[in-house]
């Protein structure tokens, strides 16, 4: 018997749209899972915004006020993807009501509120996820199983990227994304994934020491609303940008791996550039978004060292659901086959019991390292990351 789960998205921007769109996929692309997506609700403090987007998605309703969302009896989970600042208190009452929540990163417009968020699930019976949707990129899950089976040897470096160069215009205006009273700017909105990816290849990480930048520091103001991608004349008025445009950092890896973190918004050069290189003592595997269907592998051979080099794996059906896309190899997924599988694996923990990753205790690991990073800027010296709380 198929489980239909009913669903409701808070915040129907360009994310919300895609959370929205993905839910609709999960039944066709994960047909044997059993389980289906029923959109009751969408909400958005724009009422336009709200009701285009029931007409297009196909919700049955739509509202402007969030607590409708939450509040709905028919709604078994919500997806979060309105600005950061509002996600802890959604969190909170929806938690409260008992709705199963998927949450864009970072979850929390600080790594306080993440940790509170994590900290209000805990112990709940509700099924909390996170999109770091980059982690299922079928390549991205054959590098974790290689690296869990040994296949590069024991982990010695871990390099993670993510540049980004979507604010490199100095007139795109002053969105929330710029101002610190709505959290940290590139450690935040960016690092957090490159940490995540870093979490899910190499293992936590124990100490760290970084750095930030701020290459812009006025933007023009939005005249209304206002979006990171939205731009303005060089002589309209100005706001001060109060958080970092980059933010690097050495880390030195629980199991004894050294690496690097870094990610930049106004880079030129770089578009989604979210990568890593993760190098073992038999092996190495490097990985970009930006050719997000390949997988670099290097396999060491003492005994034909003439025959060592890289080769490049091109995803197919052997790798990680790949195959609930299509049949064939080299047939590319993109970003928004991510997010279907975010959603069939959030809708798949629901029905089935089972645990889901990454939840909000893996949000919470990120944040102790964004903390630690922050620490640094302060001190100019190591920080160790905080244990988790259990």
């Amino acid at each position: 018997m198929r489980r239909t789960i009913g669903i409701g998205v808070i915040g129907m921007g360009w994310m919300g749209d895609a959370h929205s769109r993905s839910y609709r996929l999960v039944g066709d692309r994960f047909r044997a899972r059993g389980v289906d997506a029923r959109l009751v609700a969408c909400a958005d403090v724009d009422v336009a915004r709200a009701e285009a987007a029931r007409d297009r998605f196909g919700f049955e309703r739509a509202t402007t006020d969030w607590h409708d969302v939450v509040a709905d009896p028919s709604i078994e989970a919500i997806s979060i993807t309105a600005p950061n600042a509002a996600h802890l208190a959604i969190i909170d009452a929806a938690i409260e009501a008992g709705k199963h929540i998927l949450c864009e990163k970072p979850v929390g417009r600080t790594p306080a509120e993440t940790l509170r968020a994590a900290e209000l699930a805990r112990g709940s019976q509700v099924v909390t996820f996170v999109g770091y949707n980059y982690r299922w990129a079928p390549v991205v899950q054959h590098a974790r199983d290689l690296i869990a089976d040994g296949a590069i040897g024991e982990l010695t470096h871990y390099r993670g990227r993510f540049l980004n160069g979507y604010a490199k215009d100095p007139n795109g205006v002053l969105s929330w994304r710029f101002t610190a009273e709505q959290g940290y700017g590139t450690l935040s909105d960016l690092l957090s994934h490159a940490i995540d990816m870093a979490h899910l290849l190499a293992g936590p990480i124990a100490d760290v020491i970084g750095n930030r930048q701020t290459f812009i520091p006025s933007r023009p103001l939005p005249r209304a609303g206002g979006t990171h991608y939205d731009t303005a004349g060089p002589d309209d008025p100005r706001g001060d940008v109060t958080n970092e445009d980059y933010v690097g950092a050495l880390v030195q890896f629980e199991g004894g791996a050294q690496g690097t973190l870094e990610a930049c918004r106004v880079i030129t050069g770089s578009q989604c550039d979210l990568a890593f290189e993760v190098h073992g003592t038999t092996g190495a595997l490097a990985w970009t978004f930006e050719r997000m269907n390949e997988l670099r592998v290097y396999r060491r051979n003492d005994a034909a060292p003439a025959d060592e080099g890289w080769m490049t794996e091109l995803s197919g059906p052997a790798h990680p659901r790949h195959r609930n896309f299509n049949p064939g190899w080299a047939t590319g997924l993109g970003f928004d086959d991510l997010k279907v599988i975010e959603a069939a694996e959030f809708l798949t923990a629901i029905a089935t019991g089972a645990r889901a990753v990454p939840s909000f205790e893996d949000a919470a690991a990120v944040a102790r390292v964004q903390q630690a990073i922050a620490a640094s800027w302060a001190s100019r010296s190591w920080e160790r990351v905080a244990p988790a709380q259990r």
